[in-house]
């Protein structure tokens, strides 16, 4: 092989320093932590046995220069679980209480993308809390490869969240959701301008409790903030505030002609 094309790859790798091994084991913290949840297979107290070796290991993988001095350790993630495995439980209860296609929670715990989606977003969101670095998108990027739904981990979400279908949901960085929100597939909540320089500022949408979103709504702008209790029909374009207790539609005409008319 070309040894001028081999230095140049070595040089690369070396000056970016990608541990390929890190989304791996991301990957694997992530399915271990969901099946100790949810499998009654597995056992929950092995698991975390498993887990807290493996979370040593990512932190010190993503964190290398604070390696042997750990800015983050087991226990700060371990005192987060009770809080996550409730508000989890509440996401599966709002997908049970409004999806009239969802039979158990044990559907939901297996079947539902939304769910695991939310579930992974949930424990990455704890990776982000803490301020360990890389780990957090990899764990959310790994639910969005399984399911087509992007949650940034950046991302403010309440309780009792639910997302249905879910293929092609985006939740954009500074995007704040707050409780009892449904949205359906294809919903964006992204910036209205994407700038390099706005990289601090709040750039996504704020959605208020009890709102619903059907599918393929775009809702754009950290200045756009959509009421409590409002609905947000298919299809519509929102780059502007909707007030409390609203309800946005997307009119569009259809006009349906039977061939004997055409022929006429």
């Amino acid at each position: 092989m070309d040894k001028k094309l081999l230095m140049v790859i070595n040089e690369q790798k070396s000056a970016i320093k990608v541990p390929m091994i890190l989304k791996e084991e991301s990957q694997r913290f992530t399915k271990l932590l969901f099946k100790a949840f949810f499998d009654s297979d597995t056992n929950t107290e092995e698991a975390f046995t498993v887990l807290e070796p493996l979370f040593i290991s990512l932190r010190d993988i993503a964190c290398p220069k604070t390696k042997g001095k750990p800015c983050k350790l087991w226990t700060d993630f371990l005192t987060n679980i009770p809080d996550l495995y409730c508000s989890l439980k509440k996401d599966a209860e709002a997908i049970l209480n409004n999806d009239p296609a969802a039979k158990s929670l044990e559907e939901i715990y297996m079947a539902y993308p939304g769910f695991f989606a939310i579930s992974i977003y949930r424990m990455a969101r704890i990776f982000h809390n803490l301020k360990l670095p890389i780990i957090p998108r990899l764990m959310t990027e790994y639910a969005h490869q399984i399911t087509g739904i992007d949650i940034h981990p950046g991302a403010t979400i309440g309780s009792s969240f639910f997302i249905d279908h879910g293929t092609g949901v985006v939740i954009g960085e500074t995007t704040e959701i707050h409780d009892n929100v449904k949205i359906y597939q294809g919903v964006t909540l992204g910036a209205l301008i994407v700038r390099k320089q706005d990289q601090f500022t709040k750039r996504h949408p704020t959605i208020k409790n009890n709102v619903t979103i059907y599918a393929n709504a775009t809702i754009l702008g950290g200045d756009t903030v959509i009421g409590e209790n409002s609905i947000i029909g298919g299809n519509t374009w929102l780059t502007t505030s909707v007030p409390k207790n609203s309800t946005v539609i997307h009119n569009h005409k259809v006009e349906i002609y039977s061939k004997k008319t055409q022929a006429k």
